[in-house]
């Protein structure tokens, strides 16, 4: 992982990257997405989590978080691992999950590169960690947030895409709270 990337001020906002392993298209099930925003909703509650900014897209989660007790990189560890364990259970133990079989294969194949995963991997390592140190960053970042849906034209406007902040920002009724910066 490069240097530029990582958490250096454990105080500060940082715009995150959470990237599925071999680039899986996880998140176009509705359950997982939920699960996501379910954590993140708990971790503003009990987790000293400011959410700035997030969007789901289907096989990454960016966001602009800050943590309240100045340990941010014990959250970004406690949340990858809660949130693997869960949807690696939901997808391998749903006989209904028709992609199961080919995912399983996909995760096994990435947890053989790396030593701490097990024998299944469900995100990447890396988080690519950028820190928001001017406001103007903060916007920029969260612009480029609200967009993805767009740039992938899965909306014409940022504030269609259910699965954003983008929603909460434009004045309309989000899926779960953010704070606002």
């Amino acid at each position: 992982m490069g240097e530029s990337y990582q958490i250096k001020d454990q105080e500060m906002p940082y715009f995150l990257t959470f990237q599925v392993v071999g680039w899986a298209d996880v998140f176009t099930r509705k359950v997982y997405r939920d699960l996501i925003l379910e954590n993140f909703s708990f971790c503003r509650l009990e987790k000293g989590l400011y959410l700035f900014g997030y969007v789901i897209m289907s096989n990454l989660v960016h966001l602009i978080v800050q943590q309240k007790n100045g340990k941010l990189s014990d959250w970004v560890r406690d949340f990858k691992k809660f949130t693997s364990k869960k949807l690696l259970k939901m997808i391998l133990e749903n006989n209904q999950e028709s992609r199961r079989e080919w995912l399983k294969i996909i995760f096994e194949y990435h947890a053989k590169f790396n030593k701490g995963s097990g024998d299944l991997q469900f995100w990447t390592h890396e988080n690519h960690a950028i820190e928001l140190y001017r406001p103007e960053m903060i916007e920029s970042r969260m612009k480029y947030i609200h967009e993805n849906p767009v740039r992938a034209g899965w909306v014409e406007k940022p504030e269609e895409y259910l699965y954003s902040s983008a929603r909460n920002y434009s004045g309309l009724k989000g899926l779960i709270e953010v704070d606002y910066r």
